[in-house]
Formats: C-alpha cells, sequence, structure tokens
C-alpha cells in the first residue's frame, strides 16, 4: 500500500464531555500527519465541540450523529451523560447499546481504515470486524486506573502490586484494596471485553513520565501494547473574549493568589458538600473562582437555583475575594492565568492532566469512579494533597480550608508547588514525541507502512 495516502478513521467515543474533548484532542493531532478523522456521537454530545471545529480543521475532522433510539424518559437533548440526572444513566447506555445496527451502517458508509473506539461500546469493534475493519481502543482514563482496574478483575483475592495505589475506607480509616465503587458489572464486562477485542496496542490518554510503571504492568496484564498519546490539552484560545469579566476579575488578583474550584462536568455535590465547600472557602481566606454545576431534571432545567442553595450570607461575606459562577467556566484559560495558584479538583483525568499541563498544584477532592485513584497517583508524584473525608464520606469545611491554605501558601505546600512547576516543563519538553508514536502504530497497523 502506498505510505502516503490518507488514512481515514472513525473515533466513536463514548457520550460524556471528558470523553469526546480528548478524542477531538487526537484528531487535532492526527488530521496534521495525513489522516483523515470522522468523529461519531450523538447530535447533543457533538455539541460541545462543533464550535472548536473551525474552517481549517472541517477540512480533514467531519462531525457524523448517531442516532439512538427514544427510550421512555430520555428525549434527544438527554443522549449525552453532561448534566444527566443520575437515574437515567442506565436508560442512556441501554439506548447506546441499541444504537449498534445503526453504527454498523455508518461504518459500512464511509468504509474507514481504522476504528477508534471508547471502552463502554465493546460491541464496535465486532461491528468493524465483521467490515474487515482494523479496531483500537483509546482510553481516556489513566493507566494508573486502567491498571488497577485490570488487576482486580483479572484476580481480586491478589494485591495490587503498588502499595501507595488504594481506595480508602472512610469508615475504618484504612486503606481499601478493593475496587469498590468501580466495581460495577457493566464498568467490568466493558473495561475487559474493550481491550481484549483492541487490535495489539491500546491508546491512553497521558504521559509515561507520569505513569511508566503503571502502563508496563497493564501491558504484561492485557498482552495489549499501551501506547501514551500525550496530555492532549487544549490550549486557550488567546482571541476569545468569552467569559471576559472572569478573566477581567482575575487579572487583578496577585500572582499565585488565588484558586479555581470545579468538580467537572458530571460530579454534582449535594447540599450539605455545597455548604461544606463553601464554608471551607471562606475560612481558608483565599481568592477563588468556583463553578457551581446543578443536576437537569426530567424537564431538561436545573432544579436549584445558586440563590437558594449557598449558606445564607456566604456571597455577602466573601465580596469580591470570591467569584461563585453557575454552569461553566473557562477552566483552561483560567488554569493558564499568571494568577492562579491551585485547582480544587475532582481529580478526573483531563482535569488532572490540564493541571499539571498548567503546572498547578491540586487540591484533590475525588467524589466516585476512577477519581479516587488519580487522586492517589497526585499525592505519589507530588502535585496534589487530597482532602480527607469525614467517616462519612463527607467533606469538611475544616480539613478542606487547611488543604487549601498548605497547598497554595504555606511553607510546607512549597514542594507540591515546586513540583507541579517541574512537571510543567517536563510535559512541555516532550512536544510530539508521543505523538509521532501514535502515528506509527497506526500506519503500520493500516498496513501502509
Amino acid at each position: 500500500m502506498n505510505a502516503n495516502k490518507t488514512i481515514r478513521v472513525v473515533m466513536f467515543p463514548w457520550l460524556a464531555y471528558g470523553h469526546i474533548t480528548p478524542y477531538l484532542e487526537l484528531a487535532k493531532k492526527l488530521s496534521t500527519r495525513n489522516f483523515m478523522i470522522y468523529i461519531c456521537s450523538t447530535p447533543a454530545t457533538l455539541a460541545c465541540i462543533e464550535k472548536k471545529i473551525n474552517e481549517k480543521l472541517s477540512q480533514f475532522i467531519t462531525l457524523v450523529p448517531l442516532l439512538l433510539p427514544i427510550l421512555p424518559n430520555l428525549p434527544i437533548e438527554f443522549h449525552t451523560t453532561n448534566g444527566l440526572p443520575h437515574h437515567l444513566m442506565r436508560v442512556l447506555k441501554q439506548a447506546f447499546d441499541l444504537s449498534a445496527p445503526n453504527f454498523a451502517d455508518i461504518l459500512a458508509k464511509i468504509k474507514p481504515d481504522l476504528l477508534i473506539y471508547d471502552f463502554l461500546q465493546p460491541w464496535a469493534p465486532l461491528a468493524a470486524k465483521d467490515q474487515n475493519i482494523p479496531a483500537v481502543e483509546f482510553v481516556t482514563s489513566s493507566s494508573t486506573m486502567t491498571s488497577f482496574m485490570f488487576h482486580y478483575f483479572k484476580d481480586p483475592s491478589i494485591e495490587f502490586p503498588f502499595s501507595e495505589i488504594y481506595f480508602r475506607d472512610y469508615e475504618s480509616g484504612t486503606k481499601k484494596m478493593l475496587l469498590g465503587c468501580a466495581t460495577n458489572p457493566i464498568e467490568k464486562e466493558s473495561t475487559s471485553l474493550g481491550i481484549t477485542r483492541s487490535c495489539n496496542i491500546v491508546l491512553i490518554k497521558g504521559s509515561r513520565d507520569i505513569e511508566d510503571k503503571y502502563s508496563d504492568y497493564v501491558t504484561s496484564l492485557s498482552g495489549k501494547k499501551f501506547v501514551a498519546v500525550g496530555p492532549l490539552i487544549q490550549e486557550p484560545d488567546p482571541n476569545d473574549d468569552q467569559n471576559y469579566d472572569i478573566i477581567s476579575w482575575l487579572d487583578k488578583k496577585e500572582r499565585k493568589s488565588t484558586i479555581f474550584v470545579s468538580f467537572g462536568s458530571e460530579c454534582f455535590l449535594t447540599n450539605q458538600d455545597i455548604h461544606e465547600v463553601a464554608y471551607g472557602l471562606e475560612l481558608s481566606n483565599i481568592n477563588f473562582i468556583w463553578v457551581v454545576r446543578f443536576p437537569r431534571d426530567e424537564n431538561g432545567s436545573n432544579g436549584n437555583t445558586l440563590e437558594e442553595t449557598l449558606p445564607y450570607g456566604f456571597l455577602e461575606r466573601v465580596g469580591n475575594r470570591g467569584k461563585v459562577v453557575e454552569g461553566w467556566a473557562p477552566q483552561a484559560k483560567i488554569l493558564q492565568h499568571v494568577n492562579t495558584g491551585g485547582f480544587v479538583s475532582h481529580c478526573g483525568w483531563n482535569s488532572v492532566l490540564e493541571s499539571m499541563n498548567f503546572g498547578v498544584p491540586i487540591i484533590a477532592v475525588p467524589m466516585h469512579l476512577d477519581q479516587p485513584i488519580n487522586a492517589r497517583l497526585v499525592e505519589e508524584i507530588g502535585v496534589g494533597v487530597e482532602v480527607l473525608r469525614d467517616s462519612n464520606r463527607r467533606i469538611c469545611r475544616g480539613t478542606l480550608a487547611k488543604v487549601i491554605k498548605q497547598v497554595v501558601i504555606e511553607d510546607r505546600g512549597e514542594f507540591v508547588r515546586k513540583n507541579a512547576a517541574d512537571m510543567k516543563e517536563k510535559l512541555r519538553d516532550n512536544g510530539d514525541k508521543e505523538t509521532d508514536e501514535v502515528v506509527k502504530e497506526l500506519v503500520k497497523l493500516c498496513g501502509k507502512s
């Protein structure tokens, strides 16, 4: 085959913002290396990236809508996890699985050279195999979490060989070496089958500079070569003046004096935890930008308001020291800002890598899924400190305030601040080294080398 021939790739991420954005960033990288990319997802999920594809990118990246069957209580606007009420998650997964014939038709129409798919649709590589299309899984979680899960799925009786990585048992105050909240049957089957059905290699978001030993371990467990694709961070657009008021407010603060507080697009704090975070921010006496999100109700609207949910008088007491935003804020632009000195984060993998990429130390408040494991990694490599919950798994205002002050201003946090700054330089020094390796592996797989 002609090595210079364009490689046509269908990318098929799970229906979440935290999944489709790394797929888009990988698509951007490949689009400069003689790849034509088709990103397939539901219209509701594609909506969050449509504006990110400019005229130049549109020559190489095409968005392909996938229609799901309409199930009870799941209208088209709910065909995404972004803001989805938690009780509808299984319904969304059911509708997604029922769309397999529609996806097979899309493959038949595009006739790609390669499929790159996500872990929650292990039926996708089977559809590709039926059409003689090689398929590669792209894991948007960390190598640490993937190796941890794969280890326990194979034999839960054997202790994970890296003792620094574990789930905390808050009730007993001890380490919990079981998979805990990440062992639901859907994830277990999908993770195992998705990796097993990948052709020879598995792509994974991250850098070997961060997770070398975990990448090697999951490679040895699975028999598949795990290839790091890099952090895949979307650099902020300096010409984008959206949310100008937030950045203008941040411009007026002192260097490294302000923290960014966000728990991702799918994590929703209880009202009690919102109060504890608010009081923790108040007690810390540190400047902050806090993004508060509420899940949508079945009519598609938010059931809460900031005024109803925040503690009485909170906004008046913090005054100009704090800025509370509902729904969304330009995270990358805030983390990149010279006046940002810390990130109170749920430790979703995208957020962890963004924070490392911009050299911002992390105040880790993990919620569920891979986040507790990512928080352990953050502490292991010394770029953040976890905020421990009480025995009822609740956030405590005093503990939160204590860790914020430690990480941002106190002498004992200097080690974390230095490590975060060093990590920024290490990731930047990598350049396109990881992209080159990915391209090499994909070209070989498609028989075009």
